[in-house]
């Protein structure tokens, strides 16, 4: 342990340092107290995770499927619908991308690698409703949302991969 970090535990109060009993719920490691907080915060990344998955699902089904009807759009959308289609991969890949990840959300499986894989799709969806079809705009942001809302709750998840430097192995 550094310096630092021992005079950090030195500052701790004395019942921080009394032993945690830790158990494992699901795939996550918690203490009594984590698993004892009363409220509804406690189930917020779980709501969160199943609502971003059921989009995605239904989204990624709907670019295979097409079972929603489609609406009129601007032209600068049509044409940009238009141009990931002629590519022959881009919008399926787009497409299956989004059905994997609302898979894996509701799974509850590999979350955080999942919200890695689509975030930039989320990103380009808001672009897209911004520039391309105003009238999305509001799913688009509640997508956004809930992507920064668990990109925070699973933070500890992305911090070996913030890493200013890393050596291999």
């Amino acid at each position: 342990m550094s310096r630092a970090g021992r005079r950090a535990e030195a500052r701790r109060p004395a019942e921080s340092l009394a032993p945690r009993k830790l158990f494992l719920d699901g795939n996550h490691l918690c203490t009594m107290t984590d698993h004892n907080s009363k409220g509804v915060g406690r189930y917020l990344p779980a709501i969160a995770r199943v609502l971003m998955g059921l989009v995605f699902v239904f989204f990624g089904l709907n670019g295979f499927l097409q079972f929603l009807p489609q609406m009129p759009m601007p032209d600068g959308a049509t044409a940009f619908a238009g141009a990931l289609l002629k590519t022959g991969y881009l919008f399926q890949l787009i497409m299956g991308t989004q059905l994997i990840v609302g898979v894996l959300l509701l799974t509850n499986r590999f979350v955080p690698l999942a919200l890695a894989l689509i975030a930039p799709v989320v990103v380009n969806i808001v672009a897209f409703h911004i520039f391309l079809a105003p009238s999305g705009l509001p799913l688009a942001l509640v997508v956004l949302v809930l992507e920064v809302y668990l990109a925070w709750a699973y933070r500890n998840a992305f911090r070996p991969m913030l890493a200013t430097r890393v050596t291999p192995g």
